[in-house]
């Protein structure tokens, strides 16, 4: 559960497309668009800030590699991380560098920052050759997760709880890109991790 300042707080959502929200919402919010509503909005905390820093197409290299632009110098109050989508293209021998990436990139936050990871969600049937070492980077995910204490939002369970061993189609834009239900689902699951409810009726 995110611990909630009196004052206004600084929030930074930092992973790829699907955290960038970039064309596959096909206009509608992405999932980090309706936390910023919930948060900022919703309950009333109306000068804190939430911070956009996905990037199509990068893996947790990448954002080690650009910390500061992309996460250090906000200084953020909650730094959520949503990454394994791009770097499980690299197969299962990428996984080294993804949790040495990652534990970096959790490790820099420092002891002020609550940090939350997310697991990527599930992919379609169609798109599971391409990503066959998924379900490995979300376990690397978990146990990143368990190892230095951060919240974890477990998309791919949810997901797999929800479909059970359906095609996720009806919440996918393409094979591995979810669309505008999709991300409302991402944001509320992400939203009830985090203690903040879920989103009023739109």
């Amino acid at each position: 559960m995110i611990r909630l300042a009196d004052g206004p707080m600084t929030w930074v959502a930092t992973g790829d497309s699907i955290t960038q929200g970039v064309l596959h919402t096909h206009g509608a919010r992405s999932w980090v668009e309706h936390l910023q509503e919930r948060v900022r909005w919703q309950l009333d905390r109306l000068t804190d800030i939430v911070i956009n820093t996905g990037v199509s197409a990068w893996g947790a290299a990448d954002v080690l590699a650009a910390h500061d632009r992309l996460i250090g110098r906000f200084q953020p109050d909650v730094l959520s991380v949503s990454l394994g989508t791009n770097d499980c293209l690299a197969g299962t021998g990428g996984l080294p560098a993804f949790h040495d990436a990652m534990r970096r990139i959790v490790a820099a936050a420092g002891p002020r920052t609550q940090l939350v990871l997310h697991t990527p969600v599930l992919v379609s049937a169609s798109g599971r050759e391409r990503r066959a070492a998924l379900p490995d980077y979300c376990q690397a995910v978990r146990e990143i997760a368990r190892d230095t204490g951060a919240l974890l939002v477990d998309h791919e369970a949810y997901w797999r709880e929800h479909f059970g061993t359906d095609d996720p189609i009806p919440w996918l834009d393409d094979p591995a890109h979810p669309n505008a239900v999709g991300h409302l689902r991402m944001a509320n699951h992400t939203l009830r991790v985090l203690g903040l409810g879920e989103l009023d009726a739109l």
